[in-house]
């Protein structure tokens, strides 16, 4: 297990904003994995992203390294951010214009 964790700590500290979703940017496969896409897309931000259902080790790592059961999942300069409706909150309220880009 400690490969996957670090395999993903590495993907994490080696991006400034790194999306753990469902499918890739260019073909989400689902719908809170598209929102986040959606909601990342329409900022001015270079992000990644690591198609767990691709990788099992993966999908199920990615888990055990935030404590948090779902998919998708944001960090951003290494920090866990949420997952889709936290997500959905921030860009609602404008706060992660401010985690995206702070001054």
């Amino acid at each position: 297990m400690s490969d996957i964790k670090e395999k993903i700590d590495s993907q994490i500290k080696g991006n400034k904003v790194m999306l753990y979703m469902k499918g890739n940017r260019e073909m989400p496969q689902c719908g809170f994995s598209a929102r986040v896409v959606q909601i990342l897309d329409s900022y001015d931000v270079m992000y990644e992203t690591v198609d767990v259902l691709s990788d099992p080790e993966i999908r199920q790592g990615i888990k055990d390294y935030s404590n948090w059961p779902t998919i998708p999942q944001l960090y951003v300069n290494g920090e866990f951010v949420g997952g889709c409706d936290i997500c959905v909150e921030l860009f609602q309220s404008g706060e992660l214009a401010t985690i995206l880009n702070p001054a």
